[in-house]
């Protein structure tokens, strides 16, 4: 599975990493951006299985990422979204939703979470 990690904090790009090599990804199978940026350049040249990706970030942010990519025309329509965030309002919740992630996950989070959010995008 080809993973995209997107968070403009090195830590958390380093956490969510950890957290998806504990699932059996291997670290040459995610790649990382700090921002939706470099996160579209990298889906221009890749293909991904799914896309981890935070919301406040510089540039170009999480919620603008997932407008790009489900956007007319674009080739990553289908690529699942997981929005890792400290947004937690509801309000956030339903625009990231209306947006097309396919789930949401609030900061801080455990590895339990995470596979669990994985498991129910990759059921669907």
């Amino acid at each position: 599975m080809k993973v995209l990690i997107v968070d403009d904090s090195s830590t958390m790009r380093r956490i969510i990493g950890n957290v998806v090599g504990q699932l059996g990804i291997a670290k040459e199978d995610f790649d990382e951006a700090e921002d939706g940026v470099v996160a579209w350049k990298l889906l221009s040249e890749n293909t991904y299985d799914i896309v981890l990706t935070d919301w406040n970030m510089p540039n170009m942010n999480g919620l603008q990422l997932v407008q790009k990519i489900r956007g007319e025309g674009s080739t990553h329509r289908s690529v699942p979204i997981i929005m890792i965030t400290t947004e937690g309002g509801k309000s956030e919740v339903i625009t990231a939703l209306k947006a097309g992630v396919n789930n949401y996950i609030v900061k801080p989070f455990s590895a339990d979470i995470l596979k669990e959010k994985l498991d129910s995008v990759f059921k669907k």
